[in-house]
């Protein structure tokens, strides 16, 4: 795909989409943005944050304003396997077993609360997301494309919680914290309920067809070997740091990779630039490396590795 066609169609679209979300979600554009990457390239979205900041509200947005089917799913620890997955029943009038799809079968599914479920259910959400399927009683079911899960997780109230595993964090291309909104935007908050549901302002701007275009158009992003050496030099420093017990997996290598291409593809480039990698690493490396317990003891994140590992390796010139 040449620069001048995603000129003319991928960011026309991808702003629009934008500016919809924006209508609902005040004063995060950042957030937009790298949520919006992640659907380009074909990923999964952990939200992380405390109740109240407008998850749920992001999730219904990009539905809206992308056309596609949604569903919600409040997660608790008597949500069962099959209410993600689906199952079948016995039809007496044709002596045949029916498949009730499940929550997940959707195009974005919202998982709210995630890790207040069974490790067991949460597994067959985690299973559908790589797969791309659910298999029910041998029978494998495909799930719709695009398939989106947007996950979140509240980090407030231990007590009856089942925290994800830090390998199956993984399975998420990006872990994003919404925060607190600034004192303006909080204010446009306020002056906004007065009025309607912001939701309701969403107008559809794109489809199913077109989220799959722009993924493809994602795909086709150029990437120098000089990209792929700086990307692949982050993660192995990251294994040998020393404040570092695990590092980035091949996994997520190919998903600063994607992150990379797509956002590449929305500043309207065929190519990526270092900037490109810089600007997805954080969102998309840090939830994949776990710290050793005398750097966790000295208050040392993730992020502060990453930004120490990023000022050390020089970029390439491209």
């Amino acid at each position: 795909m040449t620069e001048q066609t995603i000129k003319n169609s991928i960011m026309p679209m991808a702003k629009a989409v934008i500016d919809e979300v924006q209508k609902a979600v005040i004063g995060k554009n950042d957030i937009i943005i790298k949520v919006l990457l992640a659907i380009i390239a074909k990923g999964h979205i952990l939200l992380d944050d405390i109740p109240g900041v407008g998850k749920t509200t992001l999730a219904v947005a990009f539905s809206k304003a992308m056309s596609l089917d949604y569903k919600r799913m409040q997660f608790t620890p008597d949500v069962l396997p099959a209410d993600v997955t689906g199952f079948t029943v016995y039809n007496r009038q044709t002596g045949s077993f029916d498949y009730k799809p499940g929550a997940a079968l959707c195009s974005l599914f919202l998982a709210d609360e995630i890790n207040r479920t069974s490790s067991k259910t949460q597994s067959a959400l985690l299973e559908a997301m790589e797969e791309g399927s659910v298999t029910v009683d041998g029978v494998t079911h495909p799930l719709p494309k695009p398939f989106i899960v947007i996950a979140t997780q509240n980090p407030i109230g231990s007590v009856g919680t089942q925290m994800l595993p830090e390998s199956q964090l993984d399975r998420f291309i990006v872990r994003l914290s919404m925060g607190y909104p600034d004192l303006e935007s909080e204010i446009s908050i306020l002056r906004s309920k007065e009025s309607s549901e912001n939701t309701e302002k969403i107008v559809p701007v794109a489809s199913a067809a077109d989220i799959i275009a722009m993924q493809k158009a994602a795909e086709e992003i150029f990437a120098d070997d000089r990209i792929y050496k700086y990307i692949a030099s982050i993660a192995a420093a990251t294994r040998s740091h020393s404040q570092v017990r695990l590092g980035l997996s091949p996994r997520g290598t190919i998903a600063v990779s994607a992150m990379s291409k797509a956002a590449a593809l929305l500043r309207g480039r065929g190519y990526v630039i270092p900037e490109d990698v810089k600007f997805v690493l954080n969102d998309t490396a840090e939830h994949r490396i776990l710290l050793t317990p005398k750097a966790k003891a000295a208050g040392t994140s993730a992020r502060d590795v990453l930004n120490d590992i990023s000022a050390r390796i020089p970029a390439p010139k491209i």
